[in-house]
């Protein structure tokens, strides 16, 4: 009885399951930051290429010689 009183107590004083949601929290942090960085870029880079492409669309090729 005092084995298993042991070891649960070594299971609540143990800091590996605090250090792997720390980890998580960090990744899902970093994930965020991801995505919300990608959906303000989006925008803007589609409205350069597309402001790039009316340009190239417009331009004239001349036979060179």
């Amino acid at each position: 009885m005092l084995k298993i009183y042991s070891k649960i107590q070594g299971a609540l004083k143990s800091d590996k399951g605090a250090a792997a949601v720390e980890y998580a929290l960090l990744v899902a942090l970093i994930a965020l930051v991801m995505a919300v960085g990608a959906f303000a870029l989006g925008g803007g880079l589609n409205t350069l290429f597309n402001a790039i492409g009316l340009e190239v669309g417009g331009a004239t090729v001349t036979n060179i010689p």
